[in-house]
């Protein structure tokens, strides 16, 4: 009985053994994504940027996505629907222009340093259609709309400061590549999903100081955004924009007609889904 004993002993070990060699190991923790591709749709009360109306007061649908790595580098694509572009014809009453959609193309690359996140890049403005290099008075005044612009910006705490620099004509505008823009944010996260962000933007346009631009267009935005996340995605947004700009000649970018001033103040309502 003691030989069998041992005997069946040995054998059971030895099954154990093999068995414990073939099972399959835990499960590792599923390694995180180098790459994400995220959307975003929404629709606001009307486009502002750079504190000027792009809509002439009317509600603006948008979407855009970004394609992230996580070594740093983004690229991403933006879209909204505009005015200001075929507003102009109004103030020009002998000329149409066309141009109803902005799409932004830009890409980049995020890293960090000694505590402060730095995001470099570059961006392209394509108003599709647009035809501003196309008309009698684009010899004088204007060129086509779409805009080059690189930029820079640093992140440190809440604050962020960024600069960007036209390396083509701004925005139609004859004569005016080397302008500029520099603006200084902050986020503050007042808790329940809730996020508090005020702006100060200058806006440096250059080539037009002369006669027709009335000492020329440069001129600082203000702005303070209040968001709430409501979660899965959603989110809802109420701003209040202004500048200290003039008001301008009609037929440029501070008042495409003859009856709305571009620049004046507003209250912005906006509500975005991302997924």
């Amino acid at each position: 009985m003691k030989l069998k004993s041992k005997i069946l002993l040995s054998i059971l070990a030895t099954s154990s053994a093999a068995f414990a060699q073939t099972a399959p190991a835990p499960a590792a923790a599923p390694a995180a994504p180098e790459t994400t591709v995220a959307y975003n749709v929404g629709v606001v009360s009307q486009y502002r940027y750079r504190g000027l109306a792009q809509t002439k007061g009317s509600p603006a649908l948008q979407g855009g996505l970004d394609y992230t790595n996580t070594n740093g580098f983004y690229l991403g694509a933006w879209g909204s629907t505009i005015s200001w572009i075929a507003d102009a014809s109004a103030a020009n009453k002998s000329t149409t222009y066309s141009g109803n959609t902005e799409l932004d193309l830009y890409g980049g690359y995020k890293f960090e340093k000694l505590g402060i996140a730095y995001d470099v890049g570059y961006l392209r403005y394509q108003y599709t259609g647009n035809d501003y290099d196309k008309t009698a008075a684009s010899t004088t005044q204007y060129a086509n709309a779409n805009t080059d612009e690189v930029y820079a910006a640093a992140t440190s705490g809440v604050y962020t400061f960024k600069y960007s620099y036209a390396t083509s004509t701004l925005f139609g505008y004859l004569n005016s590549k080397g302008s500029n823009y520099m603006d200084l944010s902050a986020n503050y996260d007042l808790g329940n999903g809730i996020t508090f962000t005020p702006h100060i933007g200058r806006q440096k346009v250059r080539g037009t100081s002369s006669s027709y631009y009335s000492g020329g267009l440069s001129y600082t935005d203000y702005s303070a955004t209040v968001a709430k996340d409501l979660g899965d995605g959603l989110s809802v947004s109420f701003a209040y924009v202004t500048t200290n700009a003039k008001s301008a000649p009609s037929g440029n970018f501070l008042s495409n007609s003859s009856s709305y001033n571009t620049a004046k103040a507003a209250v912005v309502a906006g509500v975005k889904y991302a997924f």
